[in-house]
């Protein structure tokens, strides 16, 4: 019995974890924990033992992709990075870095770019998105960061872009906070980011027929 209970407890987890990835990779749903609460309420399951890991469902993410839209998907992604870019040498004085899904190549259509940049202050983004006549939103985002030390939660500014293939989100730490590593929302660990050069070299690796997309 307890073997059965077993068996169907992982059915589920699986199947949450499927139709969540469907939900993240085709609505543009880019929160883990929102994605398997509406697929969990969606297939009836309130037990939370059932609930897959935000490691299952990236993964599933890209067994999605591979399987529906692979072309099409690296097309979007390599698309998607190149707008980073764009962005990124355009904030250049504030030492961006690309962050996410679109890094990390599990991003699908209607994704957000998260980058984030490190200024003396928000309102020194904000003069010069205004200079630039870029319009933005004003919010603000709580991060998991760690040193070498300890682990604590901030609170950062973050400003809305409308770009041409989906929304930018630019998160704005203090030039300090350099030193700190982000926490992934998929597995804890640190975040991956890269800055311009970076991604620059990951565009072009892109464009070759044997590239692979994602991120080591």
């Amino acid at each position: 019995m307890a073997r059965d209970s077993g068996s169907r407890q992982s059915q589920l987890r699986q199947r949450i974890a499927q139709l969540a990835a469907h939900m993240m990779a085709e609505e543009g749903i880019s929160d883990y924990a929102h994605a398997k609460r509406k697929a969990g309420r969606q297939l009836g399951v309130t037990d939370t033992h059932c609930m897959p890991t935000n490691s299952e469902i990236e993964e599933e993410i890209r067994v999605y992709h591979d399987l529906y839209h692979s072309d099409e998907q690296q097309e979007a992604l390599l698309q998607l990075r190149k707008d980073a870019l764009l962005v990124m040498q355009m904030l250049e004085r504030f030492n961006p870095h690309l962050t996410g899904s679109v890094l990390d190549g599990t991003a699908g259509k209607y994704a957000e770019t998260h980058i984030h940049l490190f200024a003396d202050s928000s309102k020194e983004v904000e003069i010069f998105l205004l200079n630039q006549q870029v319009p933005y939103i004003s919010d603000e985002k709580s991060y998991r960061v760690s040193d070498k030390r300890s682990m604590d939660r901030k609170k950062v500014p973050v400003l809305t872009l409308e770009g041409p293939h989906g929304l930018i989100k630019l998160s704005i730490f203090e030039v300090d906070d350099m030193r700190f590593s982000t926490k992934s929302p998929v597995n804890g660990m640190n975040a991956s980011r890269v800055d311009t050069e970076a991604l620059t070299h990951l565009i072009q690796q892109s464009k070759r027929p044997d590239a692979s997309s994602a991120v080591a």
